[in-house]
């Protein structure tokens, strides 16, 4: 049973005769239609905005109220949530539970930045010419926010996006997904109908990529929000040279093992990292590169860990990895382990598609540094494993990438674990922790290709506002 949803235009709930079809990734049947906006709706939704940010922003402590009480929204509606992330994304329901509890982490972190937000007092006399004058900074919503959200966390990244927005004091035009509109929907509607946002705060429109084009671009929008792929990312980056655009891309995320760690729990972490919602996470572990001593051993108990997945259908708890998100990325990443292959590597374990549609969790062995599987971002349920002598020699293998998200180092040797932090260049170094690990108050974001930004409240406000300087003459 199939639902229809509209889309939220100022305090108006807007239907189109053109709709998009929600399928399940897994079984693919129609979970619901959404109204697809059309390049006029997105200027109905960023006029709705800028007309709301014109008529006032609403007091901080009643932006903070609003956010506590879509954490407890969210609480309430908990499981629905879940069913729904679990349901448009093939995101197995234990996997979707998680993500729908962060969310509630992520709002409550935002309404802490609303009340703690402040400016800066500016010592004027420390110059001649400031005697007499008194001189403060104090920060001012950016403008409207255009985001757009990508599918594989289709609540929580858009918590990261709209949560930061409120406690900033900017109106947000939300493009969801296409693939996976209705958890945002459902949240743009509990925070306008249950947590008292007043109408044109938030808005949210439905539509592809081409169309989400003309928002990116649209003069009225100060800042775009853009978590998705490398390529796309940086186009709107190009078209739009005089707004903040913010990026949160791809990876292909190094982990280096020394032979003094233990190898049995070490490859139990790795298997959640490598595989956790199908390697369809920005920073899911994709590279590792194993001391030679421990090579066959850790590569042994790897693929003993990855034989024990549970695969198959989202909604049973206890499945780990189901279907990628559409044919053509199973299509993509079953062609980079044949290529993979073929330029000699070795597939260890998985490396075909089930009778269900599902790529079975997949370890390669023999990875070179030219592989697909090993220089681009997979974003599906393969790891590739490569040997090293010399634990520098170790360290330039995961530096050689296009990309800067997070890396890590499983090592009991504080000095190698120093030097690891001093030479990894990515925006985040985890020693002793899978590189896919991340809580929702850090600052989270990448370099080089993998982004500009960092996310995580406190991080994501300071983006969306300005800094504004008064001066007094006494």
């Amino acid at each position: 049973m199939s639902s229809h949803h509209l889309m939220i235009i100022g305090d108006q709930r807007v239907d189109t005769t053109t709709r998009i079809e929600v399928r399940s990734p897994y079984d693919g049947r129609l979970l619901g239609t959404v109204a697809e906006a059309t390049t006029d709706h997105l200027d109905r939704a960023v006029d709705t905005a800028k007309t709301t940010l014109a008529a006032g922003v609403i007091p901080t402590h009643e932006r903070a109220a609003i956010l506590d009480r879509l954490a407890a929204s969210l609480t309430d509606h908990h499981e629905e949530l879940a069913q729904t992330i679990s349901t448009e994304a093939a995101k197995p329901i234990t996997i979707a539970r998680g993500e729908a509890a962060r969310a509630v982490d992520t709002v409550r972190f935002a309404a802490a930045v609303a009340r703690t937000m402040t400016g800066e007092l500016i010592t004027m006399d420390a110059s001649s010419a400031g005697v007499g004058k008194t001189g403060w900074v104090k920060r001012v919503p950016i403008g409207v926010v255009g985001a757009i959200t990508p599918f594989n966390f289709p609540l929580n990244l858009v918590c990261h996006k709209i949560a930061p927005a409120i406690a900033a004091g900017c109106p947000v035009v939300l493009k969801p997904a296409d693939k996976t509109p209705l958890s945002a929907i459902r949240l743009g509607e509990l925070l306008l109908d249950e947590c008292g946002l007043p109408p044109g705060w938030l808005n949210v429109v439905p539509c592809y990529g081409p169309t989400a084009a003309h928002l990116a671009e649209h003069p009225d929008v100060a800042m775009i929000t853009f978590t998705g792929s490398s390529a796309v990312g940086w186009q709107i980056r190009a078209n739009a040279p005089r707004k903040r655009v913010s990026l949160e891309l791809g990876n292909n995320s190094p982990v280096i093992i020394e032979p003094d760690v233990d190898v049995a729990s070490t490859a139990a972490r790795i298997k959640g990292a490598a595989f956790g919602f199908t390697g369809q996470v920005c920073i899911s572990t994709q590279r590792i590169y194993v001391h030679e001593d421990i090579a066959d051993e850790f590569t042994e108990a790897l693929v003993a860990e990855t034989g024990s997945l549970v695969v198959g259908d989202p909604a049973d708890p206890a499945t780990e990895v189901s279907a990628l998100i559409n044919g053509d990325s199973t299509h993509r990443v079953t062609s980079w382990i044949d290529e993979a292959v073929e330029a000699g590597a070795v597939v260890e374990c998985g490396g075909k598609v089930s009778d269900d549609g599902v790529v079975a969790p997949t370890v390669l062995t023999g990875v070179t540094p030219d592989m697909k599987v090993s220089c681009a971002e997979v974003f599906g349920p393969v790891v590739g494993v490569a040997t090293y002598t010399d634990f520098e020699d170790a360290l330039a293998s995961a530096n050689d990438t296009i990309y800067g998200l997070h890396a890590a180092v499983f090592t009991s040797d504080i000095a190698k674990a120093l030097r690891a932090t001093e030479v990894l260049d990515f925006a985040g170094v985890l020693v002793n922790e899978v590189p896919t690990w991340r809580a929702d108050q850090m600052p989270y974001g990448g370099i080089h290709e993998s982004g500009n930004t960092r996310e995580g409240p406190v991080y994501a406000v300071h983006e969306m506002t300005e800094e504004r300087l008064i001066i007094i003459q006494a």
